[in-house]
């Protein structure tokens, strides 16, 4: 046996260390402040804890830091909290989720959890974070684990997937065997792994929220109750989060839309159904019509589809063998007729392309729809805007040459970044998504060729792409671009589908130069995604305050008396002529309520006008976000001020914290 091992650092770097060191041996060989820091490492690519042994030859990468295992781990010291507070509960699972985690408990005798009990847990946990527990880990047969487990009726049914070949997230099921990570004689917990070295590296956290939670996402299964939580390295990252979430509150766009009389969802139509008021139905054609026209200036042909169809284009299309769980029950017409809402558009777009006989001149065709569709989301799910049962896709489908193909592709992403920088939104990076496991159509040739294509479209446009393994549709992969907002979220916007699939399951060809058939390449592509999302997005990002060029009403004229009023009807006629979009408000109210009443409607102008202005022919002007008003101000020269703004599509920056 070697008296060494040697490892090589991501940096192609080599290390070696005595026979048997750890990786947190490893991290004090290389300096105090990365052993302090570490909480975990990488060993050829799979997560192991620092206590675990070095494997000569292999590539290890440590951890620093790793919020997803200060966040798992976060979430064991929150099951042992509830079971030091609720002795005899039931744990269930507790994943990390995005910037935080959740644990799923069945507490004793049906108790319920209160908002005030979190407080309680909370403290209980900084009690064992200053025990400076041990996360000690240990591996079991799985008749060991489900012995030590007998009275988790929950842990039981996970180790009973592993014996039946489930790959559990909260269990290994290497070797037939169950991992278990013990703090203490009072807890031990079943899971993967790895952790932080104890309890005492953690203490940056906040539990958040109950909610209930059906076991295994099934509502004929038992409700449990989970409880959410955030942990960070630091508390200065922690208290960045916690501002996060408060600004986020503050820019909610459901609140906002309310405020701003936009859109609403009465009981009476339903969940996830939005009715759009007049100022956003007017906010919407003004996205709809700008994007109209960038379309056509783009080459683009307006193509329009019905809201139902057969249940034969969707069998022909896949969607109801992929796709059927997120569709509407069909409609029984024309005596037992099956008719099903659309959840997309592409079918409807390939009937345009095969109606009659394409040459290679023709070549690429590209079609673009408004095209409303539906899909049934559970109402738990639905969120305003951003999650609902009827949305309108601006959806393009393009068909063009695979000489043509790559280019199609990079101009085409050119174009949707351009398109959403017109909006304010300036920041993004790229994910690609790729082949589905088990939920795919197609050969793993013609998937290589469209992944490898698509990859090469966005590196070439200077992006690094981060991969979603899996997370393509079932016909092809695809780019989305992942747009970050003013307070730092993400965003998942548009999407760029390269699809070999659809052509062939509808039998679509066009004529070659050399007088054959050929098969077209389909590009799927939705630029805002909804325009319903997109909207929401776009509320929030300005916390309301859109770019004057957005804002359905971009001026509002104030009369201080009732013989200014006639002037102020005026004065929006002159702003009228220029194209403008606003109101006069009669002198019926105090003026200082009517100026409140503008602001917290985020006009961008609100123009005040008295007796100088009625014989001077100005205006006073109180601009969005200015701290004093500006006197004396003629209408033609704020008409042109205000039109320069509109002309230029130039989103201002976006409202910080």
């Amino acid at each position: 046996m070697s008296a060494t091992v040697t490892i090589t650092l991501p940096d192609g770097a080599e290390v070696q260390l005595p026979s048997g060191s750890t990786h947190a041996d490893l991290a004090a060989s290389i300096g105090p402040r990365l052993a302090k820091a570490v909480v975990a490492a990488e060993l050829d690519g799979h997560p192991v804890d620092l206590d675990a042994s070095l494997v000569d030859g292999s590539t290890v990468r440590l951890l620093t830091p790793e919020t997803d295992v200060i966040r798992h781990s976060t979430a064991h010291v929150l099951a042992q909290a509830v079971l030091r507070l609720w002795p005899g509960a039931h744990y269930a699972i507790g994943p990390v989720i995005a910037d935080g985690f959740y644990y799923d408990f069945e507490l004793p005798g049906g108790a319920r959890f209160s908002d005030d009990d979190l407080e309680r847990i909370e403290a209980t946990m900084r009690e064992i974070i200053a025990e400076e527990q041990p996360f000690e880990r240990h591996e079991h047969t799985v008749a060991g684990g489900l012995e030590l487990f007998a009275d988790q009726p929950y842990k039981v049914e996970i180790i009973e997937k592993v014996a039946a070949g489930a790959d559990e997230v909260d269990a290994s099921s290497s070797d037939g065997e169950v991992t278990s990570y013990r703090n203490t004689d009072e807890f031990t917990d079943l899971c993967r792994g790895p952790h932080v070295p104890s309890t005492g590296r953690l203490g940056h956290f906040r539990l958040q929220r109950v909610a209930g939670a059906y076991w295994r996402g099934d509502e004929h299964r038992p409700q449990l109750q989970r409880i959410y939580g955030t942990a960070w390295e630091s508390d200065a990252a922690l208290a960045e989060h916690l501002h996060q979430l408060e600004e986020a509150e503050r820019r909610d766009h459901r609140k906002l839309g309310a405020e701003m009389d936009l859109f609403s969802f009465p009981e009476e139509i339903g969940p996830g159904l939005a009715i759009f008021h007049a100022k956003g139905g007017l906010l919407r054609k003004v996205i709809e019509d700008y994007s109209r026209q960038r379309h056509l200036d783009a080459g683009y042909q307006f193509v329009t589809s019905p809201h139902i169809t057969k249940r034969e284009l969707f069998e022909t299309s896949g969607h109801l063998v992929w796709f059927a769980e997120g569709m509407y029950p069909p409609m029984e017409l024309d005596e037992g007729q099956q008719y099903y809402l659309k959840p997309m558009n592409c079918p409807f777009h390939m009937l345009i392309f095969k109606s009659r006989q394409r040459s290679y001149r023709d070549m690429p065709q590209r079609y673009f729809e408004f095209g409303a569709v539906y899909r049934y989301e559970r109402s738990g799910v639905v969120h305003g805007l951003t999650r609902v049962r009827g949305m309108t896709q601006d959806d393009a489908h393009l068909l063009c040459r695979r000489d043509q193909m790559r280019d199609e592709l990079a101009r085409t992403l050119e174009f949707v970044l351009d398109m959403l920088r017109a909006f304010g939104l300036s920041e993004f990076y790229l994910e690609l998504s790729t082949k589905p496991e088990d939920k795919a159509v197609g050969t793993d040739e013609e998937w290589r060729d469209a992944e490898d294509t698509l990859r090469e479209v966005g590196t070439t446009a200077g992006f690094e792409l981060k991969d979603d393994p899996g997370g393509g549709a079932f016909y092809g992969p695809k780019i989305s671009v992942q747009a970050r907002d003013a307070i730092g979220r993400t965003h998942q916007l548009s999407t760029i589908q390269l699809d070999f699939q659809t052509p062939q399951r509808f039998d679509v060809s066009y004529i070659g130069a050399d007088n054959a058939r050929h098969r077209p390449i389909m590009i799927h592509r939705a630029l805002f995604g909804s325009v319903e999302r997109f909207l929401a997005i776009l509320l929030e990002h300005y916390a309301g305050n859109l770019p004057t060029w957005l804002m359905p009403e971009q001026f509002r004229v104030l009369a201080v008396r009732d013989d200014h009023n006639d002037y102020a009807a005026d004065v929006a006629a002159q702003l009228h002529e220029r194209g403008l979009r606003g109101t006069s408000d009669d002198a019926s109210e105090p003026l200082g309520a009517r100026i409140r009443r503008a602001k917290l409607d985020k006009l961008p102008y609100v123009l005040v006008v008295g007796d100088d202005d009625v014989a001077n022919g100005t205006v006073g002007v109180n601009r969005r976000g200015s701290a004093e008003p500006e006197r004396d101000v003629s209408v033609p020269t704020l008409a042109d001020e205000i039109a320069e703004q509109v002309a230029a599509h130039g989103a201002p920056e976006a409202t910080t914290p």
